[in-house]
């Protein structure tokens, strides 16, 4: 006999079931970390349902918006987004049935954008080295897309009241029974202000001796604001969703009692750390806050229960912080300089990370090799690891184009024998004369292959070295 399914128990029109898992997050003590006297808690709100804390915030202003009669069926939903806020709002809005449109600054993470993408989103990329006024700020190109699309509702999570009532409503009460109603201090970043002014509100009312530390990255201008009360020129910094070039209408900075200044760098090594230690795989923006919790907790002279969030799952960073050639390409990795060529090589052999083919390999081996390491060639080593030519997208292309089958011949039949070696002695005016006929750099140290140098190579090497 086989089982029946009640009647109303699925039906295209009701949400799916993963919006009532939004909230009421695990919180965990560190217990690995130097927290000086004190006991340091997270609250994972990277078990939200599209990983961040994010997610309370966009069911909350969805609902308050249809009960504002601001969205109606068939609307547009449009937000200006550092990614996290934009993935809340792209499920909400696909369980709903709504259109929605994300404007997101272009130093946002691949996965985030894939992401958002994959749930449905519509996304504009906008530059994320511009300021508000400018045209193509990414709030000024939301708020412009509200007014051209009819029935569009702008979210606004910067000065929408109902981004810091959900943490007021939730994040705050839940923080307060799974501390027992004895916690001491809470370490918070400030976005849109949301997390920032709902705790405050909540904790003003049951535990006004508590203090409110920001952790803030440098380059934004909020530190210097809380510490000297002067609005100073913003800079830039890597890490994604906390810290502003401007004080958000959602954000009530009174709620600060202190404040940190934390540097991409520390942010990246200890969010790396955290996964080490503690096995939390966190965003960048923890590491700001936990960085910011640590400084507090060493500082201490006796003990007290301090809690900060683990904002977003790392997830969403593997191809940036958790990525030791993306990391040691923008300048936050630890390689020691050798003080020749060799330092300008990406992926160094000798440590095994170089992608390459073997010349008995397919042509098709070649190509997939190519895709799966986002590059344009390949060394060609044989078996004793000698560097016996390199193939590239225009060797495949002479060979496939008129019969793809030829992606069956073997690559010592695409690649190019004819090398440009160079040892590390060598000068970059000798990277130059290379790059003028073509081709790309080999570093042989003798025989010894060492690694390759492209113009993206060079191009890198030359930024880290701007003042």
């Amino acid at each position: 006999m086989t089982a029946s399914t009640p009647a109303d128990s699925t039906s295209p029109n009701k949400p799916p079931a993963i919006l009532s898992l939004i909230g009421h997050t695990p919180l965990v003590e560190i217990t690995r970390m130097d927290t000086g006297p004190c006991q340091l808690f997270v609250k994972l709100e990277n078990q939200n349902p599209t990983g961040s804390i994010k997610d309370r915030v966009a069911l909350a202003m969805i609902d308050a918006a249809e009960r504002d009669g601001k969205l109606r069926p068939g609307g547009t939903i449009i937000e200006a987004t550092a990614g996290n806020t934009g993935l809340g709002l792209a499920l909400i809005a696909g369980a709903k049935g709504y259109r929605i449109i994300l404007v997101i600054p272009d130093k946002m993470s691949q996965e985030k954008i894939a992401h958002v993408r994959a749930l449905g989103a519509e996304v504009r990329l906008t530059r994320s080295d511009v300021t508000r006024g400018h045209p193509e700020y990414y709030q000024d190109v939301a708020a412009k897309l509200t007014e051209e699309i009819p029935g569009a509702f702008y979210v606004n999570q910067f000065g929408n009241p109902a981004n810091p009532f959900a943490h007021e409503t939730t994040t705050g009460p839940e923080i307060w029974e799974q501390m027992n109603h004895d916690v001491d201090a809470v370490v918070i970043g400030v976005g849109s202000g949301g997390t920032l002014t709902g705790l405050g509100r909540f904790f003003k009312k049951v535990h006004p001796k508590l203090e409110m530390i920001l952790a803030d990255p440098t380059g934004s201008i909020l530190y210097e604001w809380v510490k000297t009360g002067k609005l100073e020129k913003a800079g830039s910094w890597a890490v994604e969703g906390i810290g502003e070039d401007f004080i958000p209408d959602n954000a009530d900075m009174s709620f600060v009692t202190d404040a940190f200044e934390i540097d991409d760098v520390e942010s990246f090594k200890v969010v790396r750390e955290l996964l080490a230690r503690e096995g939390i795989l966190a965003g960048s923006s923890t590491g700001t806050l936990l960085a910011g919790a640590l400084r507090y907790c060493r500082q201490q002279t006796e003990k007290k229960r301090v809690v900060t969030f683990i904002c977003d799952t790392g997830n969403k960073y593997l191809s940036k912080m958790f990525n030791d050639f993306w990391m040691a390409e923008q300048g936050y990795g630890e390689r020691p300089s050798k003080g020749d060529l060799c330092d300008l090589i990406s992926h160094r052999a000798e440590k095994g990370e170089v992608i390459s083919v073997g010349p008995d390999d397919t042509l098709l081996t070649a190509f997939k090799r190519m895709r799966t390491g986002d590059v344009s060639q390949l060394p060609v080593l044989n078996g004793d690891g000698r560097a016996v030519g390199i193939i590239d997208e225009s060797d495949l292309l002479v060979k496939v184009h008129r019969d793809p089958a030829q992606f069956n011949q073997l690559v010592s039949a695409g690649m190019t024998d004819r090398l440009e070696t160079l040892s590390p002695a060598a000068h970059i005016s000798d990277l130059l004369g290379v790059f003028d006929r073509g081709r790309v750099a080999i570093v042989m140290d003798g025989a010894k292959f060492l690694g390759l140098i492209t113009r993206t190579d060079l191009l890198s090497y030359l930024r880290l070295q701007m003042a």
